[in-house]
């Protein structure tokens, strides 16, 4: 049975996640059943009624930004989670409507001694592939999440784990370094889907013939998911088939295929017509016109969007310059101008929504009197030129034209590049950029999962792109994945934002609401806090 009293010690989560789910469209063919018992729409304000449900059909989603990979041992974005999300599962996932972390994979848990989780595994499911899942696959998984030869960009999450013990088929022993807090968490992060280890066999197999890290996977991706891949069109569509040998309940639906479409004019009138039943993302200035023909989710989120600096590459390397930058950026004013006041303002790296978030913090706030002071004594009053990258999300685009205004104030003369999102994760990880914009969202929903991979040392080029280091912050950070002590763990990570805001690697702008457009033929869609589509509930109606 799962030891909630060590869990409740560690964490007291006083927040509960609202989602709310939306009708949508169709364009799909196949049979039709009357549904008159359950109502899956879960859209706040809309009426209970008799539905006609279609069995089968393709479930349409237009999306801004293709997958970039579909081993989710890679690349750490959102667009390649919300693909990975139907092909695997987690042993863990957590309920955002609770707060409460439910069974998957495994079916319960407890806490054999303060350095020891055991799980007992749900028996009777297989990969994709027929392999058996049982705790010698959860070992292969998670063994390889953390070997360096894999690379993976999300193994900082799992760093603390120093040996996976199978023990019989259906129990499994994670063992840590030191108490990890947050392990619970750890396991509901994508990161911790697992792989069918015939496929992971073949990726080291792919790996020693000289093939890239992960390529195999990438391209043979095998969970136990409720769906599983059926083609990848590169740049244009991934289709996803039902898995009709699931173990748990069917999806409704023959397929979901994730169609790439940048233009969100095009996104929204596919949706109108009835070619698309799910836009991904409808623009705030949309708004109003898409509510029109269909259902538009608002989901407030977990995330921050943040202006990044490289603090290895002068001038960025001091820390008034960064200060001064991040004085002279008017929050209030982009999220009112770009974002049409979706979402809130940004004071720190933590969203309210994220365990361990304090406003009792110095804040970064405008002023650009100070700006202008903090640049001058940093030796740059008469400014510099400087770029600033983003990728192809029209609201970042729109934030680098604002900067670029704005910095006029300071003698800062900014260009801009615009890439391809997969393009561009290559590229900042590299480090050869001057300021970037990108967001992060803490799948873990706790502080650690928030502020180490951005900010400590050792994740530099991989999530930390800022290149920022600290030794207080490193130091600080390694404490708090071993605290198991509730109060002193939130005073770690109050220091730690503390010293954040004051050192300005990155300037916080803003927490995003999810803006997902949805037909009136669509019931069951929900976006997580973490902006990770719902899939398996949703029906298409008649």
């Amino acid at each position: 049975m799962r030891n909630k009293k060590f869990f409740l010690l560690l964490f007291v989560f006083t927040l509960i996640f609202v989602l709310s789910a939306c009708s949508g469209d169709s364009g799909s063919t196949g049979e039709t059943t009357k549904d008159t018992t359950k109502d899956t729409t879960k859209s706040e304000g809309t009426s209970t009624q008799s539905e006609e449900t279609i069995t089968g059909g393709e479930l349409v989603l237009e999306v801004l930004s293709e997958a970039v990979e579909l081993d989710p041992h890679g690349s750490n974005d959102v667009p390649s989670s919300n693909v990975q999300r139907n092909i695997y599962e987690t042993l863990i996932v957590r309920n955002f409507e609770t707060g409460d972390l439910e069974p998957l994979l495994a079916e319960s848990w407890e806490y054999i001694d303060d350095l020891t989780l055991q799980l007992k595994l749900r028996s009777g499911v297989k990969f994709h592939d027929g392999t058996d899942f049982n705790a010698a696959a959860v070992k292969v998984n998670l063994d390889r999440l953390l070997d360096p030869k894999v690379a993976s960009p999300r193994a900082s999450n799992f760093e603390p784990i120093s040996e996976v013990i199978v023990v019989d088929e259906a129990t499994v022993q994670i063992k840590t370094k030191a108490p990890f807090g947050s392990l619970l968490f750890a396991l509901t992060h994508p990161g911790a889907n697992m792989i069918s280890p015939t496929v992971i066999a073949e990726d080291y197999k792919a790996m020693e013939a000289g093939e890239k890290e992960r390529a195999y996977v990438n391209a043979h991706p095998i969970g136990t998911g409720f769906l599983k891949l059926d083609k990848w069109t590169s740049g244009q569509e991934i289709r996803l088939v039902k898995n009709t040998e699931y173990w748990g309940d069917q999806v409704s639906y023959d397929s979901a295929v994730f169609k790439t479409v940048p233009e969100s004019a095009t996104r929204a009138a596919d949706l109108e017509v009835g070619n698309a039943h799910i836009i991904d993302p409808v623009q705030p200035t949309e708004v109003p016109l898409v509510e029109g023909f269909a259902t538009v989710n608002k989901q407030p989120s977990v995330s921050v969007a943040y202006v990044g600096f490289n603090a290895k590459k002068a001038p960025y390397d001091n820390v008034k310059v960064r200060q001064a930058i991040s004085k002279a950026i008017d929050r209030s004013s982009i999220i009112a101008g770009v974002y049409d006041n979706f979402g809130v303002q940004a004071f720190g790296p933590l969203s309210p929504m994220v365990w361990g978030y304090t406003d009792q913090i110095t804040k970064q706030d405008y002023n650009l009197e100070e700006a202008k002071a903090l640049l001058a004594e940093a030796g740059y009053a008469n400014g510099f030129k400087t770029m600033i990258w983003t990728n192809d999300n029209p609201q970042r685009q729109q934030i680098a034209v604002v900067l670029q205004e704005s910095l006029k104030q300071l003698n800062i003369e900014v260009g801009i590049e615009v890439m391809e999102w997969g393009a561009y994760l290559d590229k900042t990880a590299i480090g050869e950029h001057d300021m970037f914009i990108l967001g992060w969202s803490p799948s873990t929903g706790d502080a650690d999962g928030a502020l180490y991979p951005l900010f400590h040392s050792t994740d530099m080029g991989n999530n930390n792109r800022t290149f920022y280091s600290n030794p207080e912050v490193d130091k600080l950070l390694a404490a708090g994945r071993i605290e198991t002590d509730a109060t002193v763990r939130a005073q770690i990570y109050k220091d730690v934002q503390e010293i954040i805001n004051t050192e300005a690697p990155a300037a916080f702008i803003h927490h995003q609401a999810y803006l997902t457009g949805v037909s009136n033929k669509i019931t069951g869609f929900s976006v997580d806090a973490t902006g990770i589509y719902q899939l398996q509930d949703v029906q298409i109606i008649k």
